[in-house]
């Protein structure tokens, strides 16, 4: 069984968008092991887009993602990653295929709804920042 991290950013929470993106992922099979509505600290941030910390958009990432609360979750089942990252679609919505999370309901880059995680690697860099180990429901 594959984990990876779901967030809906601040744009999703403040478009009252939870419940159906959380449908989303069930509805294809996959099994919601944590889920945490928090807002999220600029360490926190800065920490899950260090990947990114050189690039000139490092700053506007921070402060999209710390502008408001978010759900954060984590999801498991069989290509977990891959099947997320398929039901969000491309980053940017405007080239988002109608039926995924972001091709439905985000019209950009910048305010594009959800993050997935992209690899397993990833994952193992992400969860902890969002979550502790003993925060995750694996029965």
């Amino acid at each position: 069984m594959e984990r990876t991290l779901i967030l809906i950013k601040p744009d999703g929470v403040k478009r009252k968008l939870i419940g159906n993106v959380i449908s989303r992922f069930e509805n294809k099979g996959l099994k919601l092991i944590a889920m945490k509505f928090m807002k999220v600290t600029e360490d926190q941030a800065k920490q899950h887009y260090s990947v990114h910390s050189l690039k000139p958009f490092f700053n506007g990432l921070v402060s999209y993602l710390i502008s408001g609360p978010i759900v954060a979750m984590i999801f498991e089942g069989d290509n977990a990653i891959l099947s997320c990252r398929n039901i969000c679609g491309a980053t940017d919505g405007s080239k988002a295929n109608p039926g995924t999370i972001r091709g439905d309901f985000s019209l950009n880059i910048e305010e594009n709804m959800v993050h997935a995680s992209d690899s397993v690697e990833s994952f193992k860099h992400e969860y902890p920042i969002f979550f502790n180990d003993n925060e995750i429901i694996d029965n």
